[in-house]
């Protein structure tokens, strides 16, 4: 995977800010309302961060493991599981190389992942891999149509180094990533539909779902998801 340009206090100060946590709150809301019913399930968070995902999964009474290339980060995540006294082993783990036996988990969550893998055929292909029969892969992806790329793609001109090499994902081409790992598209969904401004973000939220649901343009956000057949 890429080397990390965001450190563990960016992603606390992310969520600080009322853009932030607005934002982490509708996204979420599309990516486990896709991930179905997660108790007792065997969850990978790929790509985990500071546990963000991980965290949720098991506050839902998931088996969660969750991976990243960088031992900060999950140092980060280890001590936001301590504070909600929460279950969830993390470990150091490439998504291109996922130390896992075939057909391990019932779900696999990778938000903002591909965006920053120099192959992402190559980490689908690996999820799909250890997702046992009848398991489901949700992709959270950043859109490529909408005003938030189009700022991130200006800021990696500028020499932000998270955004200089990033890739922006359409809905079709994410389709295209899923299907080609052999699994079956179940559901496509677009989120984000406020630009970045934590006022619109207020006004625009409680509208999300509807936008949503009839799959309006722009979306800064793109969940897919992929089952494995049984």
């Amino acid at each position: 995977m890429t080397e990390p340009a965001i450190g563990a206090d960016t992603y606390a100060r992310w969520r600080a800010s009322t853009l932030g946590r607005i934002t982490e709150r509708v996204e979420m809301d599309v990516v486990l309302g896709l991930s179905g019913q997660l108790a007792g399930k065997r969850v990978l968070d790929v790509g985990t961060g500071d546990g963000t995902y991980a965290l949720e999964a098991a506050a839902r009474g998931a088996f969660v493991t969750g991976i990243d290339v960088e031992p900060t980060m999950l140092a980060a995540a280890r001590t936001r599981a301590n504070e909600r006294r929460l279950s969830a082993t993390f470990a150091t783990g490439h998504a291109e190389a996922l130390p896992f036996a075939d057909g391990t988990f019932d779900v696999v969550l990778a938000v903002t992942v591909l965006c920053l893998v120099s192959d992402a055929r190559i980490v689908a292909r690996e999820m799909a891999r250890v997702l046992a029969p009848g398991g489901r892969l949700v992709i959270g992806e950043l859109g490529r149509y909408s005003i938030w790329a189009a700022e991130r793609r200006v800021r990696g001109w500028l020499g932000a180094r998270t955004w200089r090499h990033a890739r922006f994902w359409s809905r079709r081409a994410l389709v295209d990533l899923v299907e080609a790992a052999g699994l079956e598209v179940a559901a496509v969904r677009g989120s984000i539909f406020f630009p970045p401004s934590g006022f619109a973000a207020r006004v625009v939220s409680p509208f999300e779902p509807l936008l949503t649901r009839l799959h309006a343009p722009g979306a800064a956000f793109l969940v897919v998801t992929g089952d494995q057949r049984s």
